[in-house]
């Protein structure tokens, strides 16, 4: 079973290898480097810090993404240690520096979707732009071949718990505080 479904999974991402070219290249390494190490996420929650009128947002942005980071790399990756597509289907072209970390799930993805999802709690407008970039973000991690389908769902996954826990987090702490 479980190999029938990495089969599938391999299927999925070789249907997009199939219709990949340079204009889809360029713009999915662009989206996909956007997340590197979680920085655009983290820039914009420590911009959202600077204004009054946003630092709540700001200060759930980055508990998201440190929720995120702590359960997903320290816990999640290192317990599942999942493969990346790329390491099975070996006659793949990988047009970035392969990632060395495990697959399961996508890192850039969760800490998009923790980020996305906390700024959506708090900001409707906002919140929606973050969301559609976070789902872009994750598309180009399976277009790029280094994550498979189910890394990318979990990992939005686990970025949506991440930014549930922290708005939690934040509005009883804030509570507290009143």
């Amino acid at each position: 079973m479980y190999n029938k479904f990495v089969e599938f999974e391999i299927s999925v991402l070789d249907s997009l290898d199939a219709v990949r070219n340079e204009l889809m290249d360029c713009v999915n390494l662009f989206l996909s480097s956007l997340a590197d190490r979680g920085l655009i996420w983290i820039l914009a929650g420590v911009i959202l810090l600077f204004f009054s009128k946003t630092r709540k947002i700001g200060f759930c942005v980055l508990l998201a993404l440190l929720v995120n980071f702590i359960l997903v790399n320290l816990a999640v990756k290192p317990l599942v240690a999942r493969v990346r597509p790329y390491d099975i289907n070996t006659s793949v072209r990988i047009i970035l520096d392969a990632p060395h970390d495990f697959s399961f799930p996508s890192g850039h993805t969760s800490a998009s979707f923790a980020a996305a999802v906390a700024i959506l709690l708090k900001n409707r407008r906002w919140g929606v732009a973050a969301v559609v970039l976070a789902t872009l973000i994750g598309f180009s991690r399976m277009y790029l071949y280094v994550h498979f389908p189910t890394d990318v769902i979990c990992g939005a996954l686990f970025g949506i718990i991440s930014a549930l826990t922290a708005s939690y987090a934040v509005s009883k702490f804030t509570a507290v505080l009143r």
